[in-house]
């Protein structure tokens, strides 16, 4: 069974709809004494960096989060939800993350940009990926729905699986063992943010 963990700061419908057109049943829990009752989670995530990490504190979700993932099952954080898995993030202050994946959270440098490119960067853009069990039976390059003002800087290489290019290419995936990110949002990403969720369903 997969959960859809509830801290108050995602469209938990889309999330659980998505899976459902996959046939998939999923629980949204905001209990986190059951955390450890799931094969996997989902951490979804819209907002701010600091907001969110208050909410999973008054909540009391932090370190059950930290021990989910120590237990080896699967945790995938879905575009603030990703962020979140990082040690912190600059985003209106410094905030300390979920320290499960090396990095931080940074602003889009727009000093890089052309002038037809703007903030948040919204829309469909192309993920470039590695090979990974996340992206089976997708290509190499493919397209999916990003709303997004703040970035990853990954510190470790081979946690980076997957490079989006928007005024100067940013990570857009990562994976460090059973706990996995991804940027932009599946659940808005029609057939290629499907096979996505899908994959995650079959590790």
């Amino acid at each position: 069974m997969i959960a859809i963990v509830d801290y108050n700061m995602g469209n938990l419908a889309s999330v659980q709809n998505a899976f459902a057109k996959l046939g998939e049943e999923t629980v949204v829990e905001s209990d986190p004494e059951k955390f450890k009752d799931y094969d996997k989670l989902i951490l979804p995530g819209v907002g701010a960096f600091g907001d969110a990490m208050e909410h999973l504190r008054e909540r009391n979700m932090i370190e059950p989060l930290r021990e989910y993932a120590k237990s080896g099952k699967y945790m995938l954080g879905i575009c603030l939800g990703m962020q979140l898995l990082f040690e912190s993030s600059e985003e209106f202050g410094y905030h300390e993350g979920l320290g499960l994946i090396k990095g931080s959270v940074t602003a889009f440098d727009t000093t890089k940009f052309s002038e037809a490119l703007k903030v948040p960067h919204m829309g469909w853009n192309r993920m470039f990926t590695k090979e990974h069990p996340l992206f089976n039976n997708l290509d190499e390059e493919h397209y999916l729905y990003f709303v997004h003002t703040y970035h990853v800087n990954c510190k470790n290489e081979e946690d980076i699986i997957g490079r989006t290019n928007y005024g100067y290419e940013f990570t857009s995936a990562v994976a460090c063992a059973n706990v996995m990110g991804i940027q932009p949002h599946p659940e808005k990403s029609h057939e290629n943010g499907l096979k996505i969720l899908e994959n995650f369903i079959k590790l």
